[in-house]
């Protein structure tokens, strides 16, 4: 099933049939076949990983160094996030469309999302987070450096199929939109390529 549009003014759900896209400028043509591209992230060095991943990805993209920069933090934070809050395995997927990568999940061994959609909600007004806060300001720095073009939701691991969730935001592109998407896993399968350990 080929992703379709939804209109951008559609609060960004997961959708009731289908699969849907939220655009925000993207033009439909550049939708096409789902890819996946997925890497086993480990113990101890989840964060420098998912950095190296993301990176490589978006510097094949020709994106500028800012956008680049921008999204191995959010990368790297969510993948910290993982480590210090839930249980392995952990995992970086990166999702395109049409050759594109435009979606980037960081995916967790345990299935519980607690707080984090209400974190990562844009919708909603949030205060200004307490800099002594122990939870919560990494998820600000998320939403903020993905435009709130974020979620969370319950997944599976690719490796094991185990029930998880993931933590999800959408990359930079190179026409300077970005596209949210419902989870992706069952239509990546298919043309998933798996990363080895460098």
């Amino acid at each position: 099933m080929r992703p379709t549009f939804r209109d951008p003014a559609d609060p960004p759900g997961l959708p009731h049939e289908g699969i849907t896209v939220t655009s925000v400028g993207a033009p439909e043509e550049a939708l096409g076949e789902v890819g996946m591209l997925v890497a086993v992230l480990r113990p101890g060095s989840a964060s420098r990983r998912a950095r190296a991943v993301v990176r490589e990805v978006l510097l094949a993209e020709g994106l500028p160094g800012d956008d680049i920069a921008d999204t191995e933090a959010v990368a790297a934070e969510l993948a910290a996030n993982c480590e210090r809050h839930a249980r392995p395995p952990y995992e970086i997927r990166v999702f395109s469309l049409a050759g594109v990568p435009t979606w980037c999940e960081l995916v967790d061994g345990d299935p519980d999302l607690g707080w984090i959609p209400a974190l990562l909600d844009h919708s909603r007004p949030h205060a200004t987070p307490d800099p002594l806060a122990e939870n919560g300001r990494g998820l600000t720095l998320v939403r903020e450096l993905s435009r709130g073009h974020c979620r969370a939701y319950p997944t599976t691991t690719f490796t094991a199929d185990a029930p998880a969730k993931a933590v999800a935001f959408a990359l930079p592109t190179r026409w300077g939109t970005r596209l949210t998407c419902p989870p992706l896993l069952h239509l990546g399968r298919r043309s998933a390529r798996l990363l080895q350990e460098p």
